[in-house]
């Protein structure tokens, strides 16, 4: 052995086999293996389609993708949470919809994931150009850290000649020649028209009164963050739309983190709200909208003279006040889950459709990742129609109590005060009326409704994966269909009673360290479906490891997890050094037995080297 210090080595497991029942996409039909992929920088992309936390990753990774083109290739593995995400067809329209520019692995029973031993959407996998994994993601956040691990690798290997620079293995597919490409959203215009957002292309399109001729288009067509005429303006995967008094549109720009508005007469398209920028945790949660950012805006609507957010990014629901210029949180903690009762206690899942009933004293959302209808009142207080939780879902009829819907995106007030659910992974239009606590069925064989607008006595569903607006008359009786229930698939991590060592693995990408120059940098949010579940030890802390005491008597749950940590470059000359902040929940689903596993190990970002 040397007298010098050694030079710490990566920790090195060799990668297992990439295989997935749905085949290839973006392969130009090549079933691809890892031995293809030898020499190269890979990152594997852990993700489902229905996760806003892994849309967000998709758009972080696009940088790293285009900058490492001949030395890196990014590889999706599409990892189903909801039964109509092991649909084939449902992953290449996803894939299209959210423009994946990379080989994806269809997955339908999570064969790579449980290989990989992932726990979370999303997840990324780094596997150096040898064949070995050499660093584990969870969550958004962390493109700065892995562009300077494939930096390193590329040095690294290219030294040793293993590194393989060229053209990767993508193949685009060809584009379709439709009207509107997974359109988002829709509004009438007091002109008799429609307006649609066209999500896919990045733009919005006036339709006529048929809902199927073009009258016009705005946005450039290209990816982008600019304001200017209809024709020059750009926008980045729009959904929601509302009018506002004077006239004008407001649009939830999306993938852009912002608000924007559009005058219907001019075509002139300018910012409302955000900076562009999305929004992590300790930005500012209130403040002038220009300049606070925000985190994907799924849908607006006007309730009680502001127009309200549902921000799916952060699961929560912000207002912006048109007359003060303003932005704030209006109901959520940032906490992905289902809980009642005062806005700031409110707890949602990736609200994406909003409405306000005819007599305007609710607000309506579709709550999409617990599967659920909930509303506002005019109080800011929030309570649940339909909906349990997180991990279920189907297709129910029947008292609200036991009904189901699965991923819901769109709500539409209807004048009696019922509303109607686009119930997009069910492919169908429900109902549900206040009066009776009743879920029907208006109509099956949508494919994938997004939105629908009542005009006269029909409705006008946005189709969102036919690529069109469909007319429907509304019927006097609802359709029946057969009571379908699921849970989610992910099988249980069987713990032992009793006393359960919760660790969170982090480690400070290179050259960077925690920032603990205002205090703690760490964050630790513990809780439980059933609440019983956990007889100790939940909430939060700023220790990344907990010890939990688990009650025996309670069979099965869910853990949630909440981490974030803060980390900065290591530089002391640097009076101003860049801090990232890496932030992930998850759902682990446990059965508590005999003989379990006594530690539960949760990657953030790093190795868990006990587990090596």
């Amino acid at each position: 052995m040397n007298a010098a210090s050694p030079v710490p080595r990566r920790a090195r497991v060799r990668a297992p086999e990439l295989i997935g029942k749905g085949g290839w996409l973006n392969t130009g039909g090549k079933e691809l293996t890892l031995a293809d992929l030898r020499g190269k920088c890979v990152v594997v992309d852990f993700w489902t389609f229905c996760c806003v936390n892994c849309l967000h990753v998709l758009d972080e990774l696009r940088e790293l993708e285009e900058k490492h083109r001949d030395t890196v290739v990014v590889i999706g593995v599409h990892s189903p949470k909801f039964v109509h995400e092991a649909d084939h067809r449902a992953v290449v329209d996803a894939v299209e919809r959210y423009g994946v520019e990379h080989p994806v692995l269809d997955d339908p029973e999570l064969a790579t994931w449980k290989q990989y031993a992932v726990r979370a959407w999303p997840t990324l996998v780094v596997i150096d150009p040898e064949g070995y994994v050499v660093a584990q993601h969870a969550g958004e956040g962390h493109a700065h850290a892995i562009e300077r691990l494939v930096e390193e690798l590329e040095a690294e290997h290219e030294a040793k000649g293993t590194l393989r620079r060229g053209d990767g293995p993508y193949v685009p597919p060809e584009p379709e020649p439709t009207v509107l490409r997974f359109p988002g959203k829709a509004l009438p215009l007091p002109s008799g028209t429609f307006l649609v957002s066209d999500t896919t292309r990045h733009q919005l399109v006036e339709l006529a009164a048929d809902g199927e001729t073009v009258v016009r288009r705005i946005g450039s067509g290209a990816r982008g963050f600019a304001d200017g005429t209809g024709e020059t303006a750009s926008f980045s995967e729009p959904q929601g739309l509302a009018l506002l008094d004077d006239g004008s549109v407001v649009v939830a720009d999306t993938v852009n983190h912002a608000l924007r508005r559009l005058d219907p007469a001019t075509g002139e398209v300018t910012t409302l709200a955000g900076t562009g920028r999305q929004w992590w945790q300790g930005s500012p949660t209130s403040g002038p909208a220009r300049e606070v950012d925000l985190s994907s805006p799924w849908d607006v609507a006007v309730f009680g003279g502001r127009v309200w957010i549902a921000m799916a990014g952060v699961h929560q629901l912000w207002t912006y006040d048109p007359a003060e210029r303003t932005v704030a949180v209006a109901a959520g903690t940032t906490n992905e889950g289902l809980v009642d009762g005062p806005g700031p206690e409110a707890w949602f899942a990736q609200p994406s459709g909003l409405a306000v009933s005819a007599d305007g004293d609710r607000l309506w959302l579709a709550d999409s990742e617990t599967s659920a209808l909930r509303w506002v009142d005019r109080d800011g207080a929030v309570h649940t129609a339909v909906g349990t939780g997180l991990f279920d879902f189907g297709h129910r009829d029947g008292a609200a109590e036991q009904a189901l819907f699965q991923h819901p995106l769109g709500v539409t007030a209807l004048p009696d005060g019922s509303v109607a659910v686009s119930d997009t992974y069910n492919h169908a239009l429900r109902r549900y009326d206040p009066a009776t606590g009743q879920v029907t069925t208006l109509a099956t064989d949508l494919r994938e409704p997004s939105d629908a607008v009542l005009v006269g006595d029909d409705i006008v569903v946005v189709e969102s994966a036919r690529h069109r607006l469909t007319r429907l008359r509304l019927p006097e009786d609802a359709v029946q269909v057969a009571s379908v229930a699921h849970r989610t698939q992910r099988a249980a991590t069987d713990v032992a009673p009793g006393t359960l060592r919760l660790d969170v693995v982090f480690q400070a990408p290179k050259g960077q360290k925690l920032d603990t120059r205002y205090g703690p940098s760490t964050r630790l949010l513990v809780s439980s479906t059933p609440p019983e579940l956990i007889l100790k030890g939940e909430g939060a802390d700023t220790d990344l490891s907990r010890t939990i005491e688990l009650d025996p008597a309670v069979p099965e749950g869910v853990l949630h997890v909440s981490a974030m940590a803060a980390s900065c470059d290591d530089d002391p000359a640097n009076e101003y050094p860049a801090c990232h902040v890496h932030q992930q929940d998850w759902g682990v689903p446990v059965r508590v037995t005999e003989g379990g596993a006594d530690r539960l190990p949760l990657v953030l970002a790093g190795m868990d080297e006990e587990d090596a």
